[in-house]
């Protein structure tokens, strides 16, 4: 099995959870799959949610939605500073506001930074291999919204087999493993988007995981590879939930 692995980092990022308050704005901890799938449509120009007209479904979240993909977290234990950003916008926007400015304040990452893997087993990841491969762009890719341009860098198609081992270097759902914390182990957990739902557009959240303790599965298939040129476990997800494949004896 091949993949098309590189690194995604930024200065900053803001994936903006939909349940905020009035007054200030707060970030997913990481970036999640939906948000990832817009970036690469982005990258290889599908249209965004401004021109989903009459479809079910965004076109970028439409064409890649069955991309098999693992993300890395490179944060420590998982986790990346965060930051408040406070602004002032005195556009036309803000002219009911009091005084006529809106203080709009958001929480940001502070140098986030992934590595991101998508399996090469279909039209859509061989087309965007070749779009990064080739450092080529449609559209900009952010880390959220423009004010977080995305850096996209150590781009490799890497080799992977089949691990037994029980441990984890990617992010993963919570109902796919049974997690076993032992001391000086870590864990991020949070209840990321992985799905789009249909016309509304809202978010379906998984609970996630990253964590270097011990792992069980919870089926006799196998979801574990391995990235053999650095070694690190990973589990693939798409549309369909968890990459599987039987093991044979």
């Amino acid at each position: 099995m091949k993949a098309l692995r590189f690194r995604l980092s930024g200065k900053t990022g803001f994936f903006k959870q939909p349940d905020v308050n009035t007054y200030l704005y707060y970030t997913y901890g990481q970036i999640h799959r939906v948000a990832l799938l817009g970036l690469l449509g982005a990258i290889v120009g599908y249209k965004g949610y401004n021109e989903k007209g009459r479809e079910k479904y965004p076109e970028f979240y439409k064409k890649l939605k069955d991309l098999k993909i693992s993300i890395v977290s490179e944060g420590n234990d998982g986790i990346f500073d965060k930051k408040l950003q406070i602004f002032n916008n005195s556009t036309a926007f803000a002219s009911n506001e009091e005084g006529g400015n809106l203080i709009v304040k958001q929480v940001w990452l502070e140098n986030p930074s992934w590595l991101i893997y998508i399996l090469l087993d279909s039209d859509q990841s061989e087309m965007i291999k070749e779009y990064i491969l080739n450092k080529k762009t449609i559209f900009t890719p952010y880390l959220g919204t423009n004010d977080h341009m995305a850096n996209i860098s150590n781009c490799k198609i890497v080799d992977l087999e089949k691990s037994d081992e029980n441990i984890i270097d990617s992010l993963f759902w919570d109902e796919d493993f049974k997690l076993r914390l032992k001391s000086k182990m870590y864990k991020y957990e949070e209840n990321l988007p992985f799905f789009l739902e249909e016309d509304t557009e809202r978010y379906i959240r998984k609970k996630t995981l990253a964590s270097n303790g011990e792992v069980r599965k919870k089926s006799d298939k196998n979801v574990i590879f391995k990235d053999l040129d650095n070694n690190l476990k990973l589990v693939f997800y798409s549309e369909e939930g968890i990459y599987e494949t039987w093991f044979y004896s």
